[in-house]
């Protein structure tokens, strides 16, 4: 008993800090071996693959002149021409294979017939063609029509062939008769413009091949042409002359003592700056008469349109999908849904306060979303507006980029919707100077049109794009 426990190894203690794992390593001994396993590896494969990689790019590149023209060919069959030649190919094998006849002949007719588009389908296509649409800008629902000319530029006859020319998500169509040396043939279409944005027209392709439409041949001839389909927008009367901002803006009817536009000579009164009196005239006069002049002020108008759907009554309850998660040329093309109906109207509300700006000659920046113009004409404004795609903003981060763009405003406009919190409104309309006159327009057909204050904020309530001419001139215009 005494030898077995003398025999008896005595228990190695263990460190609490630092667990032993096998192999004698720390607990990270395993996870080490593995990470230099699949280290050494990775560096083998790539060991092993680069100089395949580099020489299969090489043989890419010296033979390109034979596989891109290849390639070419390749992409002028279609899924049903695709479809003949694989039925050809697996009757020729399984006939040749078994001595059917029957599939020979059926492989045979295929490839014939696949040969024989591939020919009809070969040939260089020399014509020239001219699409325009005209006129490139127009107001939602005005015609807006084109004309495609196609003109034979070859030595020999052309035989029929399609024509096609994108609109937005659809095409015209148009299969050419035959055309004679130098003839030409033209061709009508109209463009939808039920709705307001930017449509893509072209690029006009020629699509050569068979009947059958095995082989289909595109060749491309124009550019892209973008007819921009402007909000509507209402006459408005004049916003006034604004704050004063420096001496080179609009004549008003304020009298002044110190100014540019002289008025006329008024009596020497205490306390008037000696500068201005006129000393001829004072001397004919046998009085101190001084000059008087008219403000020039000129007035910078800030107009913020907030295009989120959900901020109006029409974009709440509705669906669960706005139409503005929709593609840009599906919007183009079709009528505007209830849900963005609001919203149209608050870009045209927008457009018209910045197209009577513009007309006053004062300066005018319009922020909308991604759109951002400033100090430009009427036509590039509402190309912007045409642009514009409504979804979800941050009106404060837009009140910034404003006050980055205009920092000299003196009016501010805001369009919105019903749904939109005034502290939102408020704290928007605060990263403006506090001399500058503050405007929120709330779109909304189910309340009653009218004016009221709050919050340091003149609010105006339209239903309606008629009705801001007249809430415009009794509580903004002065």
């Amino acid at each position: 008993m005494t030898l077995q426990q003398e025999q008896t190894p005595a228990p190695t203690p263990r460190s609490s800090a630092t667990p032993t794992s096998a192999g004698g390593a720390g607990s990270t001994g395993p996870r080490a071996v593995v990470a230099d396993l699949a280290s050494s590896t990775s560096r083998g494969i790539r060991q092993v693959t680069q100089p395949l990689t580099r020489s299969i790019g090489h043989v890419a590149q010296a033979s390109e002149g034979v596989w891109r023209p290849v390639a070419g060919v390749v992409r002028w069959i279609s899924p049903l021409g695709w479809t003949i030649l694989a039925l050809g190919v697996v009757c020729w094998a399984v006939g040749a294979r078994w001595g059917w006849t029957e599939l020979l002949m059926v492989a045979a007719a295929a490839l014939v017939l696949v040969a024989i588009c591939f020919v009809l389908a070969v040939g260089r296509t020399r014509v020239s063609i001219l699409a325009e649409v005209d006129p490139r800008r127009v107001v939602v629902g005005e015609p807006a029509t084109g004309r495609i000319v196609v003109t034979n530029e070859a030595r020999t006859p052309m035989l029929p062939i399609l024509v096609e020319l994108p609109v937005g998500l659809s095409a015209a169509r148009f299969v050419l008769p035959p055309l004679t040396p130098g003839d030409a043939h033209e061709e009508l279409f109209v463009v939808p413009t039920s709705r307001r944005g930017v449509i893509q027209v072209g690029p006009a392709t020629t699509v050569q091949g068979d009947p059958l439409g095995l082989m289909r041949r595109t060749l491309t001839w124009t550019e892209r042409t973008e007819l921009f389909v402007h909000p509507r927008t209402v006459a408005l009367e004049s916003l006034g002359a604004g704050l004063l901002r420096d001496l080179e803006g609009s004549t008003t009817e304020d009298v002044s003592m110190s100014d540019l536009a002289f008025h006329a000579l008024r009596e020497y009164q205490p306390g008037d700056d000696r500068r201005y009196i006129h000393w001829r005239s004072s001397a004919k006069a046998g009085k101190l008469l001084v000059r008087q002049f008219l403000d020039t002020r000129r007035s910078h108008v800030t107009v913020i349109v907030d295009p989120d759907p959900e901020q109006y009554r029409s974009g709440r309850g509705k669906t669960g999908r706005t139409d503005h998660e929709a593609p840009r040329d599906v919007l183009s093309a079709n009528a505007p849904t209830a849900i963005e109906a609001d919203v149209e109207t608050a870009i045209s509300v927008g457009s018209s306060i910045m197209v009577r700006v513009l007309l006053d000659e004062q300066d005018a920046t319009l922020v909308c979303r991604d759109q951002k113009v400033s100090k430009t004409g009427p036509q590039v404004a509402l190309d912007a507006m045409a642009r514009v795609v409504p979804g979800p903003v941050d009106l404060l981060t837009t009140s910034l980029d404003a006050v980055d763009l205009a920092p000299d405003t003196s009016t501010v406009f805001l369009v919105t919707g019903p749904h939109r919190p005034l502290l939102d409104l408020q704290r928007a309309a605060g990263q403006f100077a506090p001399e500058v006159s503050k405007v929120v327009i709330v779109v909304d057909p189910g309340a009653e049109h009218g004016i009221r204050h709050g919050g340091g904020l003149t609010i105006l309530t339209v239903g309606r794009l008629e009705q801001l001419r007249t809430l415009l001139v009794a509580g903004v215009a002065r």
